[in-house]
Parts: C-alpha cells; sequence; structure tokens
C-alpha cells in the first residue's frame, strides 16, 4: 500500500461559491500512478467544506440560495460579537454543521469511481478568498 498527500489552492470570489474539483482530484489520482484504491479530499478550513453532488447549473444555484436562506449572513449570532479573526462569518460555521469537511471516493485503473451525474465539490461559504487549501491523500496499490 502507497500514500501520496497532494494539494490543490483554490481563489474563492463570491461570499458562497460551489467550485467542481473533479477534474483536479481526477489528475491527482491519474498522476499517482496507483491503480486501485481510494483518495480522501478534505478542507483545510473551518468554513469551507467538500462535497459530492451533481452539476447542474440550476442546481447549483438552488443550492447556493438554500444556504443563504437556512442561514443569512446577517443573522443575530453571538459569534459575531467578537470573532477571533474579525470576520462576521458565524453563518458560515453553521452552515459547516451541514456538511463534510472531506470525502474518500474509491477508484480503479486510475479512475475515480463517481456515479454518472455525482461531481466533486468544494463549497466556499465565507468568501471571497484569495488562497483555500485542499489536501488530497491518494492511498492505493
Amino acid at each position: 500500500m502507497q500514500y501520496i498527500i497532494k494539494a490543490i489552492k483554490v481563489k474563492t470570489t463570491r461570499p458562497i461559491q460551489i467550485i467542481d474539483i473533479s477534474a483536479e482530484v481526477s489528475m491527482a489520482v491519474s498522476s499517482s500512478e496507483l491503480d486501485a484504491g481510494q483518495v480522501t479530499v478534505i478542507s483545510q478550513h473551518t468554513t469551507a467544506y467538500i462535497s459530492i453532488n451533481e452539476k447542474e447549473d440550476r442546481l447549483l444555484e438552488d443550492m447556493e440560495t438554500f444556504l443563504k436562506r437556512f442561514a443569512p449572513r446577517d443573522g443575530n449570532y453571538l459569534h459575531n460579537l467578537n470573532p477571533l479573526d474579525g470576520r462576521d462569518n458565524a453563518h458560515s460555521h453553521l452552515l459547516g454543521l451541514l456538511m463534510n469537511t472531506s470525502e474518500t471516493i474509491p477508484f480503479s485503473k486510475g479512475k475515480l469511481l463517481l456515479g454518472e451525474w455525482q461531481s466533486l465539490f468544494f463549497v466556499e461559504l465565507d468568501g471571497p478568498r484569495t488562497e483555500r487549501n485542499i489536501l488530497l491523500q491518494v492511498s492505493g496499490i
């Protein structure tokens, strides 16, 4: 069994943004030269997450609208009274309660074994940010 660590950096431009990272993760898996195994994809942030879902433009708009309505940015949150980093981002942390920091995807013959309609997304909840870090651990044979 081999383990390979890779990193992806993402720049976000909107407060809430859903970015398809499937191609970058697929490239990391194929360049690992491992035949079969799994890749764990983890966001290294507390206000940005990893999700598997369908990539369809109107659905992505619906997802963003849902997140904005579920925990509005202008809500009356205690965290925003004295935030550690000066950002009024309690809504981002609260939305994170519904999401995963990581996903693990199996692969075979160097290809991700996602379903026909599945894509892998980085979900920004506290943007824009000049740099976000995604860590990949590719393990296999």
